[in-house]
């Protein structure tokens, strides 16, 4: 933590509690668990600073995210000044990856853009499948407009909402397959030596930025080969299909007209 110089003044215990919305109590059964490093006694007063706040907000995040006490412990060894370092990094891995604002849509609105397909097993499969959050009341949150913009112009197409999200699941199973490829290459190139090298304070703004640069090199690499991929299969699909309609062609016999034609030109 910060060492407080003469003239200097941190929070006193009250005040960090205030800031934080933790109780003194609360604050004081972290300290003596060792999750929260002493405070700088000056005279007979203890202050905290902002790496004290930034560790109590650690806590509480990890702590609604659930993990226990003895896991936050385990993270928070050996951080020493880079609390607010640790902080910014676990925010950074539970951000969510795309920035899309969910939309809150009723049943009926769902319903009407799936074709006017109102089956509950429905919902409830794109319930598992991650794509909606019930809230009650008939009323849902879509967690990517995206996906749904997508089924809406599938129905448009003809295509029944049951295959849709039989693509969707789908689509969820081989995205998981690639999301592991991009954490293993976070992992092995980035996170391990940094491991190994101790966790070095002056390392973690760089492990973070590598982090957030990960997510739109992962989005950017992904489209681009998809589409790659997407035109190949394209045309090895529709050339095929071309060769076979060819080939019936050149094997059909030749039309009564043209015959008859023949006929009279004898």
């Amino acid at each position: 933590m910060t060492q407080l110089t003469q003239g200097q003044k941190g929070m006193t215990i009250d005040e960090l509690a205030q800031r934080t919305g933790m109780t003194v109590r609360n604050i004081r059964a972290h300290q003596s668990r060792g999750l929260l490093p002493p405070p700088e006694v000056v005279g007979r007063t203890g202050y905290y600073d902002d790496d004290h706040v930034a560790r109590l907000e650690l806590i509480k995040e990890m702590q609604g995210d659930g993990f226990n006490l003895g896991a936050i412990r385990r993270l928070l060894e050996g951080v020493g000044n880079s609390s607010s370092e640790v902080l910014g990094f676990a925010r950074a891995v539970r951000a969510p990856f795309e920035e899309e604002e969910p939309e809150i849509l009723e049943a009926e609105e769902i319903a009407k853009r799936w074709g006017g397909e109102g089956d509950p097993t429905l919902l409830r499969r794109a319930e598992r499948l991650g794509l909606l959050r019930p809230l009650g009341e008939g009323r849902f949150e879509v967690a990517s407009p995206r996906v749904m913009r997508a089924g809406t112009e599938l129905a448009e197409l003809g295509i029944p909402p049951q295959t849709a999200l039989e693509v969707a699941a789908k689509l969820r199973r081989h995205s998981r397959e690639v999301a592991r490829v991009f954490i293993e290459l976070f992992l092995e190139n980035i996170w391990k030596p940094f491991e190994r090298a101790g966790r070095p304070d002056e390392e973690w703004p760089r492990v973070r930025e590598a982090l957030e640069r990960l997510r739109p090199l992962a989005s950017e690499s992904l489209l681009a080969i998809f589409g790659l991929v997407m035109t190949e299969a394209t045309e090895k699909a529709f050339g095929r299909a071309l060769e076979r309609d060819l080939s019936r062609d050149s094997r059909r016999p030749r039309s009564r007209r043209r015959r008859t034609t023949r006929g009279q030109r004898r």
